[in-house]
């Protein structure tokens, strides 16, 4: 499994990389005014890829998707790379979107068919701790890189390093085609929907991305007066878009938590929201209400890779498998998150100082790192083999949906006054009691839906 991990290794470098130098490229291909879109393009072109992943790999194994979505991200950072525009730029960005989703959801994929499940928590923690030094390190040196040989050679380099990747990867696609494909769920009712459901699944994906775009951009059009009612309505009908989508999309129930994968998935876009939701703004509350600067405001960031990880490999370990519950985990998980998230809470309304703040901020790092594998794990363990795929990109939707709506309508909330300390703080406890509101939830966890009908999995 190393070309996992050298894989997930170069697409996190590409990540740091990416948003250390958007504003250079926009300023550069004179495109300010796009700004916005080639931050969200990835985001909204993803949604509809989960969808389709997901279906691919429980259809033809998770080695056509990997490829796929390597040939992606070549095309998409030389796209990048040579863009004489900042249109060319942004579309380049629409195919990374769709590379980052096929490689997620193939990836996971490729761990449950070649791992057994007692392993899989470790490796969950070692494709995590490869986010580590990208944090670390891709910010600063993408910063000298453009500095000093220009923003192009940040997206040119990525597919040469694609090369050294793909050969780790070698032996990892020689095993999966080695192995025997997974069997159907039930001879009577195989899991893998029909032509036609799939179709609904993409459509609906359609509408989810095209839900979140609305929001993106109504946020700040509501900002303004001469655009509030255009912005107001593009708030409104993103959410009815992004609500009706999400039915044909996520599995039946998820909404309502009912026990076992829709509850699973439903609490991923919990964490998500939770976490990224407060993550999103103490960048800005730490410049904003302290008057920090950009060093000391993305030290969040910093700490979040590593604890995260640090979280990963405690998980992982064999004794925390061994000593303890999906449901346990998951509640510690949840209660790290919110304890985690006090921290920047504290610091907006000035009670405590900002290193005490961000001391604490690592608690959610950490409970992130435990929880975030162990609901990818669970998912996992239950779908059935030859719905995976699906799940795994459910759930992963749920994620991004999740902590994107919040995003959205926490940024347009907060630009349309003054970002006082109050406003950021009302902001950032809104995740930290989502968190504590989902660890009474955890039992929901371990009473799946009956397997013998995946039927109860997959909408038809």
């Amino acid at each position: 499994m190393v070309g996992a991990l050298a894989l997930v290794t170069l697409g996190a470098f590409e990540n740091r990389a990416t948003m250390a130098v958007l504003p250079t490229v926009a300023d550069s291909l004179h495109g300010l005014d796009l700004f916005g879109a080639a931050a969200a393009a990835p985001l909204v072109s993803s949604v509809i890829a989960m969808v389709v992943a997901g279906q691919w790999c429980d259809r033809r194994g998770p080695a056509p998707a990997l490829l796929t979505g390597m040939g992606c991200f070549v095309v998409a950072q030389l796209a990048m790379a040579t863009a004489p525009t900042i249109g060319v730029f942004v579309a380049g960005r629409v195919v990374a979107g769709v590379a980052e989703a096929f490689l997620d959801i193939a990836l996971t994929v490729m761990v449950a068919r070649l791992l057994p499940a007692g392993l899989r928590p470790a490796m969950f923690g070692a494709l995590a701790t490869a986010w580590v030094l990208p944090s670390l390190l891709g910010p600063p040196v993408a910063g000298l890189l453009a500095e000093h040989a220009g923003w192009r050679v940040v997206f040119a380099a990525a597919p040469v390093l694609m090369v050294p990747a793909t050969a780790c990867l070698v032996p990892s696609l020689r095993r999966l085609r080695d192995a025997a494909p997974p069997a159907p769920s039930a001879p009577s009712a195989p899991s893998a929907p029909s032509t036609a459901a799939n179709r609904v699944a993409i459509g609906s994906a359609v509408l989810v991305s095209v839900g979140l775009a609305a929001l993106a951009l109504g946020g700040p059009a509501a900002t303004s007066a001469s655009s509030r009612g255009a912005g107001v309505l593009a708030l409104l009908t993103g959410t009815a878009l992004i609500a009706v989508g999400a039915r044909h999309v996520l599995p039946p129930g998820t909404l309502r938590l009912l026990p076992g994968i829709p509850a699973t998935v439903a609490l991923r876009g919990a964490q998500a929201a939770a976490f990224a939701g407060a993550g999103a703004f103490i960048p800005l509350m730490l410049t904003q209400v302290h008057g920090l600067g950009p060093t000391v405001a993305g030290a969040s960031l910093t700490i979040t890779g590593v604890f995260w990880a640090a979280g990963s490999q405690l998980n992982g370990t064999a004794t925390v498998q061994r000593r303890t519950t999906t449901v346990g985990r998951m509640r510690v998980s949840f209660c790290l998150i919110a304890a985690g998230v006090v921290g920047p809470v504290l610091v907006a309304l000035d009670v405590v100082p900002v290193w005490l703040g961000l001391t604490l901020w690592a608690l959610a790092g950490t409970g992130m790192g435990i929880g975030s594998p162990t609901l990818a794990n669970h998912v996992l363990t239950l779908a059935p083999p030859d719905a995976q795929g699906q799940m795994s990109g459910a759930a992963m939707l749920s994620s991004t949906v999740a902590q994107s709506v919040y995003v959205s309508l926490a940024g347009a909330a907060l630009a349309s006054g003054a970002a006082s300390s109050t406003t950021l703080a009302a902001i950032l406890a809104v995740p930290a009691t989502l968190a504590l509101g989902s660890a009474t939830l955890v039992a929901r966890l371990v009473e799946p839906v009956s397997r013998a009908d995946p039927a109860d999995l997959v909408r038809r």
